[in-house]
């Protein structure tokens, strides 16, 4: 490879520059992640470590080498054992990124049609509901803790589970696809209590902490108010019309199908405007 300068017995090369900048870039985007989080301080004490552990086995320094390796090998199990939310919230912001979702097939559904007029005729009773919108992979440890219905998505369906006097009416509707796949599903709570001065319930709250680990939408139909609102990415929009509502949910079933290569240039030219 070609060579950029030497240091002593040090060479750097045009390949260990671009290493190094991409290595910095990764490090920097997960920091800045976790900032503000005791995972933060976490991660800056394992980077300083491996940075040791580089620097001793540059020296030759064979035991401080050893020591230090074997710090970092508890460090890093004991990060992904105290810090599982955080890492799957990560790995789902890069599931969201638009040059993975390019691959994705396109669907036709009536589910955007559906869930909109449910939560509507659910909001005008005052009726509250929890529905989630699986977007690519399954949620299967939540979907275990309901009911399993594996039943065609209706409206007649949805307003009847989330009907008072109904016993699956607590709790979550899991939706894949075109299918309900279970019900009175229970969900993580987001540690995000308030928004905008206001208090989140425990409905809110719940379908807000599934969108934060995993890659789903969820429709909350308030008891108090009948507002309807939708929380995607950890991120929760309330108020939401009709239209809008429908428009959030077929985002979810509208990914381009690419077909070769004039197909993905064609992809990636659309995102690069």
């Amino acid at each position: 490879m070609f060579e950029i300068f030497k240091i002593g017995f040090l060479t750097i090369t045009f390949a260990d520059v671009i290493d190094i900048a991409l290595v910095a870039l990764i490090f920097y985007k997960v920091y800045n992640f976790l900032k503000g989080t005791i995972a933060a301080q976490i991660f800056l004490g394992l980077v300083i470590v491996l940075l040791l552990s580089l620097i001793a086995q540059a020296l030759n320094l064979r035991e401080l080498s050893w020591l230090l390796k074997l710090i970092t090998d508890i460090w890093v199990l004991a990060f992904l054992i105290l810090f599982q939310p955080e890492i799957r919230r990560l790995l789902v912001i890069v599931a969201h990124n638009p040059f993975f979702k390019i691959f994705v097939k396109s669907e036709n559904t009536d589910t955007p049609t559906i869930v909109t007029e449910a939560a509507f005729q659910l909001s005008q009773h005052q009726h509250g509901a929890l529905i989630v919108i699986i977007k690519s992979t399954g949620i299967r440890g939540f979907t275990e803790t309901g009911e399993q219905i594996n039943g065609k998505l209706s409206v007649d369906l949805l307003t009847n589970i989330f009907f008072p006097n109904s016993s699956l009416h607590d709790g979550a509707v899991i939706i894949k696809g075109e299918i309900i796949e279970a019900a009175r599903c229970t969900l993580p709570l987001s540690l995000t209590t308030i928004i905008n001065g206001e208090s989140l319930g425990m409905r809110h709250r719940a379908g807000l902490g599934i969108t934060e680990q995993a890659d789903v939408i969820s429709v909350i139909v308030s008891e108090e108010t009948g507002s309807i609102s939708v929380a995607e990415n950890g991120t929760l929009t309330k108020g939401l019309s009709k239209e809008a509502l429908k428009s959030k949910i077929q985002d979810i079933f509208q990914m381009p199908v690419i077909t070769g290569w004039k197909g993905l240039i064609h992809q990636y030219r659309k995102f690069k405007r």
